[in-house]
């Protein structure tokens, strides 16, 4: 009797801790999933999250591009622009006399028959100086200096004392012309029938004309000055 109650004691004692463990076992696998369901929704708001962080970013990268190709386009712009005012600048140096110059020519030197007898300002009369000028002129010269002094339009060539001023520089003979051109056309038309080089040589003037393949004009070398003139408003 004594050996049934204790084995009755023993298997109860047993059943309670196996309902124990039971209930125990049941409570950390429902606090488990619990738990697993909350981590797994917190992960998927953070993922979430990361991905909107990355299409804002996404965004702000391509905006950040057209940015950047609008100021390449801007700054492509602006360089055509002062590269278009470089050349214009350039192109109205060139036909101010602003600049050296050097091209294809002829060289026209007017010497006196008798170099050593003292120069006479008749024999060599400054308006043959002009008509060579405008002879060279006409036939399309596009740069031209005498003595080295690059005409251009404020320069004078006028008859001051015994001598003839060419930039307020007085000069005697020889002149020597240099003529950026075409060298055949402008020889063709200092050699017309009847033309300067026949009058030139009329009054006993020496004239030599040599054709060149690059010849060097040198730039205005004062300053041009304009106090009274100014652009016109359109």
């Amino acid at each position: 009797m004594k050996s049934f109650k204790n084995q009755l004691v023993i298997g109860i004692v047993f059943l309670v801790l196996g309902l124990m463990l039971t209930l125990q076992f049941k409570n950390i696998q429902n606090y488990g999933g619990i738990l697993s369901v909350q981590r797994a929704q917190e992960l998927a708001s953070e993922l979430k999250d990361a991905k909107n962080q990355r299409e804002a970013l996404q965004q702000q990268v391509r905006e950040y591009e057209n940015r950047l190709r609008q100021y390449e386009e801007s700054a492509a712009r602006v360089s055509s622009v002062a590269e278009d005012m470089k050349k214009d600048l350039e192109k109205a140096r060139l036909l101010a006399g602003l600049t050296d110059v050097e091209g294809p020519g002829i060289v026209v030197t007017l010497s006196e028959a008798q170099p050593n007898q003292e120069f006479n300002v008749f024999y060599i009369h400054y308006d043959k100086l002009l008509r060579v000028l405008n002879e060279l002129n006409a036939a399309g010269v596009e740069a031209v200096s005498i003595n080295e002094q690059r005409v251009v339009a404020t320069t004078e060539i006028r008859l001051a004392g015994s001598h003839i001023n060419i930039n307020y520089q007085r000069f005697a003979p020889p002149f020597v012309f240099k003529a950026i051109g075409n060298p055949e056309t402008l020889e063709s038309a200092l050699r017309l029938k009847g033309g300067i080089v026949e009058e030139l040589e009329y009054y006993g003037i020496l004239v030599n004309i040599k054709k060149e393949q690059n010849i060097l004009i040198p730039r205005y070398s004062k300053v041009l000055e304009f106090k009274y003139a100014k652009p016109a408003n359109k």
